[in-house]
Formats: structure tokens, C-alpha cells, sequence
């Protein structure tokens, strides 16, 4: 039939007609240049791509990858299918037109036959012109596209319209996204277990059940074709990376993606250093080639963390986020003796092993990954001035480095904690700058140690202002991002109001790092509940908190894991044993 906002059969012919002629390569004139069939598979920036093997069939055109970053984040589904497609395909003379309730079928149906699903908006007219469509296959309501429609009635038509195979796979809402990016071309993926196909007693209540043909005017669309015109899926551009929050808005903008030939990883967060499945596949993929589903970021937030993923670098426990999603268990101390905690206890390689061990009291109590970690004191408070003045003993670099090297070869993270005097504690975190590039060291500061002008340790506890802890949290994030690093922890000792001022201001909006709030009351354990429900109440807006175990302090004694596990609340991210 012929629609008044449709373009007729005849006109289709004579498109399809032109279209065969200029791809039929084989059968170009002595002389002519075949520049019509060069510019048909020509994308935008100039690169070519192989035409179809059967010079007959349409085929869409994939878009070359992105060399930056770039992030899809319109609201709808309309919109966002609309933005992927644009970002994914430069030509589309065949597409799948959904409604929003429809998408999963429709999606299975685009990724078969290599071509962008639509959901139906106010931006799908614009989109059909730019991609210049010819014939849209319809699953579920939607309004007169303005050209020739194949409509898919009911189930068994859309497999067959779409050369789906198999059983249809029936997943819920929320995991559609995440089948949707591992399903292979030509499986029917089916939400909500929907998987019967009409009869001819109950047609017309099928089409609102299944796919559905009614248009939201009131109006069914009838099929302009009895078939699909011949396509063949387009030569994809591998390399390119989406992250998908498994939003079902993204449904359709994923299995454009997927057409084009991108990989889809599904993460809560579109933060590419999320998982060792996004780390890996920003790794394996093109520089800058990286699109991101949501709102949650922005491009150049985006770019940054895709650089520090390509490198493929993983933090113990996977990943290149230290927090959230893991639990941390220290032993703290210094190498160089067993007076300041267990960590100085032993030789580098027994340490080690028991840092493994305590971790490993651990993890039937959680189901995070529990990563065993080693606090390192770097610089100890000192009760002479030393030859600078400040009252703070700098352990040199080189006499660190060998245990920081063993801990990472064994997948042990490493924190150095900075008793800093009377110096500052960003003066102090400079000087390990060669250890905080490795990937596996963050930093802790002391204030218990942190001396005024005229103070002496073990006269009074130290403090220090918010602007000073924020310096470092600039400073380390900047260098975390220059390096293209993956996240750092920042531990903040704290077992007093007074010690910090205002620590609920510490800035918290440089993703480079994982903020931690580390607990350190010593003694009966009432008193220890107590100083940690007093910081909580004082610091309500920080994320991470650590508590401390004291072999010798503890009255009557330290907690066990599961005590530490079950009583102390919220549970603990970083629990260290001194």
C-alpha cells in the first residue's frame, strides 16, 4: 500500500534499483572509474569499507571508531538509540523500528541483520534522513516512519523476516542489556519469558502481546513489502569499547553498538576501570575508542580512566578501583623493627606470607575480594629533632623499595603511612613519589603525629586542618591522572574529633583516589565502639572507613574476624592489624 507519509513501493524499487546498479562493481562499463560505487561504501571521514559479496544486497555502512572518548546520554530510550546510531553507522538503508516496549526483540533482530534499532521518538525522522533508510522493519507501536515499513506481526514472522534461529531465549528486564551484549547474531532474545507467536483465532490481541504492529495514532501499519529487501551484514569496526550500565533504556543503543561491531561490557558504574572485564577490553581495544552509556560521566573524566585502563595494569583483587567491592586486611608497622607492629615482626618473605594468612581469615566472611595489604610506616615520629629539624625519622626510598617490590609480585597492596612532625605531610608524600607510581601503592596520613611549630610528640596528640589533607588529596590524584595510574587509596588516621578539622570537608571528588576514614581507638572495645560511632556521627558524607585490631592494646583483646565482621558497623573496608 501507499501512505501519504510514506514513500510508495515504486519509489523503493527504483532506490533499491539504483542502489544494485552501484554496487554491482562487476558490472561497471570498460572505463568507467566506479567512483558511484566507491562513495557508496565511503563513511564520512574518507576510509572505505569492503562492499557486500552479493552485489545485490543492501548493507549499512559502520562509522570509523571514535578517537576520543565520547558519552551517549540522553535520558529516553528514543534518544539514546537515535545517539547511537549516530555515533555507530554513517549509512543505514535498512533499519529496525521498535517501539519502546519491543526493544529486546527488536534489538535481536538488528544484530542479526547488522543494522541500528530505533526506538520510536521525535528523533527517528532526522535520524531515517541522515542514515538514508529505505525500509524500516517494524516491531511493536510505533507512528508512520515516512518510508516503506515491513511490519513483523507476531513472533514467528519477525524470526523469519530477520533469519533468527533456535528457541527463543527468554530473559528478564533486568538482564536484558547484559544478554543482549553477549548474544550471538541471529538469537532471539525474549523478555519476560514471551516466547508464543500469534494464531489466526487471536491476531489482533497478539500484536499488543508480541511484537505488536499497532501505530500510536490509533492507525495499524500495514506492510509497504512483502520481504525485507536483500541487506548483508556490514564489515564492523572492531576495537571500540561501550560501557552499558544494563540500564533497559540502553537496549537498543547496545545492540546498535553490537551491529557495528563494538564489544559492550555492563558495569552499575561507566567507570572503564570498574572490572577486569572493562580493563581488559579498553586494553585490547583502539586508543580513544571508548563510548559510555548514561549520564553518570563526561568525556573528559571518560578519556582519563579509559588511559589509565588501556594500560591493563590490575590492582590486586582486580580492577583499577581500590574501593568499592573489596575489603582490605593490613598488618602495620615498619621493616626496620618489631616495636611498632606486627608488619616489623619478621623477614620480608614471612611477612608476606602473613599478610596472606591473616587475609585469609577473611574471606568466607565476605563476598568481596579480600586483599591482604601491608601498611608501611615511611616516615616515624621521632623524639629527637634529627638533622632537619622536624622530628619525623624519613626512611630512604631504597630501603623500602624491596618489600613494596614483594608485595606487589605476590598481589599485596601497600599503603605508606607519613608521621610527619613538624613538617607537612605533602613535603613528606613527595619524597616517595617513585613508590606512589607503582600501581599498587597508595598513602596514609598520621595525625596523631603531625606537630605545631613548638610541639613535641607524646606532650599532646597532633592535628592537622582540612587544607593541608586536601593539598595531598590534589596532588596524589593529579599525579594519579598525569601517569594514567590506577586508583590510589588515601587512608586518614583519625581517633579524635580535634585530630582533623572538618574532616567531613576532605575533598572526595577526585575519582583518582578512595577516600578512607581509618579508626584507630585502642583499648576496651566499648570505648573503641564508641570513638567509632563518634567519627561516624562527625564525618556522616565519607564512604570508606577502616578499623584497627591491637594485639597488646586491646582489652580484653583484639576481635576476632567474625566479631570484626558482625559487630563492628557498618563493616569495615580496611581492617588493619597493629
Amino acid at each position: 500500500m501507499t501512505r501519504a507519509t510514506g514513500r510508495p513501493r515504486s519509489a523503493l524499487l527504483a532506490a533499491g534499483l539504483a542502489t544494485t546498479l552501484v554496487l554491482a562493481a562487476g558490472c561497471t562499463p570498460e572505463g568507467d572509474t566506479g567512483t558511484e560505487d566507491q562513495a557508496t561504501h565511503t563513511r564520512d571521514d574518507g576510509t572505505t569499507a569492503a562492499p557486500p559479496s552479493d552485489p545485490e544486497a543492501l548493507t549499512s555502512l559502520v562509522a570509523s571508531a571514535a578517537t576520543e572518548p565520547v558519552v551517549l546520554d540522553a535520558p529516553e530510550a528514543a534518544g539514546l538509540s537515535a545517539q547511537a546510531s549516530g555515533q555507530f553507522f554513517d549509512r543505514a538503508p535498512v533499519v529496525v523500528l521498535a517501539g519502546e516496549q519491543d526493544q529486546l526483540r527488536a534489538a535481536s533482530a538488528a544484530l542479526s541483520l547488522g543494522v541500528p534499532v530505533l526506538v520510536d521518538g521525535p528523533e527517528v525522522a532526522d535520524e531515517l534522513e541522515r542514515l538514508g533508510t529505505e525500509v524500516a522493519l517494524v516491531v511493536g507501536d510505533v507512528t508512520d516512519p515516512g518510508v516503506d515499513v515491513v511490519v513483523a506481526e507476531d513472533e514467528d514472522r519477525l524470526r523469519e523476516l530477520a533469519d533468527l534461529q533456535g528457541d527463543p531465549v527468554a530473559v528478564s528486564e533486568d538482564e536484558q542489556v547484559a544478554a543482549l551484549a553477549e548474544a550471538e547474531p541471529g538469537e532471539l532474545l525474549s523478555g519476560d519469558g514471551a516466547t508464543e507467536s500469534a494464531t489466526e483465532g487471536d491476531a489482533a490481541s497478539s500484536t499488543a502481546d508480541t511484537a505488536g504492529s499497532t501505530a500510536a495514532a490509533g492507525e495499524p501499519l500495514e506492510s509497504d513489502l512483502d520481504e525485507l529487501p536483500l541487506t548483508e551484514p556490514p564489515e564492523q569496526v572492531p576495537g571500540v569499547t561501550v560501557l552499558a550500565t544494563g540500564d533497559v533504556a540502553e537496549t537498543a543503543a547496545v545492540a546498535t553498538a553490537r551491529a557495528a561491531g563494538a564489544r559492550v561490557v555492563v558495569s552499575p558504574e561507566p567507570d572503564p576501570r570498574a572490572s577486569t572485564e572493562s580493563v581488559q577490553a579498553l586494553a585490547d581495544g583502539e586508543p580513544g575508542a571508548v563510548v559510555a552509556l548514561g549520564d553518570g560521566t563526561d568525556a573528559e573524566t571518560l578519556g582519563w580512566q579509559a588511559r589509565a585502563a588501556a594500560s591493563g595494569v590490575e590492582l590486586p583483587g582486580g580492577g583499577q578501583l581500590t574501593l568499592p567491592g573489596k575489603t582490605y586486611v593490613a598488618l602495620y608497622g615498619t621493616p626496620s623493627t618489631p616495636s611498632l607492629g606486627v608488619l616489623g615482626e619478621q623477614a620480608p618473605e614471612e611477612t608476606i606470607a602473613r599478610a596472606q594468612e591473616h587475609a585469609a581469615w577473611f574471606e568466607s566472611l565476605t563476598d568481596q575480594p579480600v586483599v591482604p595489604t601491608l601498611e608501611i610506616i615511611a616516615t616515624v615520629a621521632s623524639a629527637d629533632a634529627g638533622a632537619d629539624g622536624n622530628y619525623s625519622n624519613e626512611l630512604p626510598v631504597e630501603e623500602l623499595e624491596p618489600l613494596v617490590d614483594l608485595a606487589g609480585e605476590h598481589g599485596i597492596y601497600v599503603v605508606l603511612d607519613l608521621q610527619p612532625g613538624r613538617t607537612d605531610f605533602l613535603t613528606q608524600a613527595k619524597l616517595y613519589e617513585d613508590l606512589l607510581r607503582r600501581p599498587h601503592v597508595g598513602l596514609a596520613l598520621d595525625p596523631e603525629w603531625r606537630l605545631g611549630p613548638d610541639e613535641r610528640h607524646l606532650v599532646q596528640i597532633g592535628s592537622v586542618g582540612i587544607d593541608e589533607v586536601n593539598e595531598v588529596v590534589t596532588w596524589l590524584a593529579d599525579l594519579t591522572r598525569d601517569e594514567g595510574l590506577p586508583q590510589k587509596m588515601l587512608v586518614l588516621h583519625q581517633f579524635r574529633i580535634s585530630m582533623i578539622g572538618d574532616t567531613d570537608q576532605v575533598d572526595r571528588s577526585r575519582s583518582e583516589l578512595a577516600v578512607v576514614l581509618h579508626v584507630d581507638g585502642q583499648g576496651g572495645q566499648l570505648d573503641k565502639q564508641a570513638t567509632w560511632s563518634a567519627l561516624h556521627q562527625n564525618a556522616p558524607s565519607i564512604d570508606y572507613w577502616g578499623w584497627k585490631n591491637f594485639y597488646d592494646e586491646d582489652v580484653p583483646a583484639p576481635l576476632t574476624p567474625e566479631e570484626t565482621m558482625s559487630q563492628v558497623d557498618p563493616v569495615p573496608d580496611f581492617i588493619t592489624y597493629q
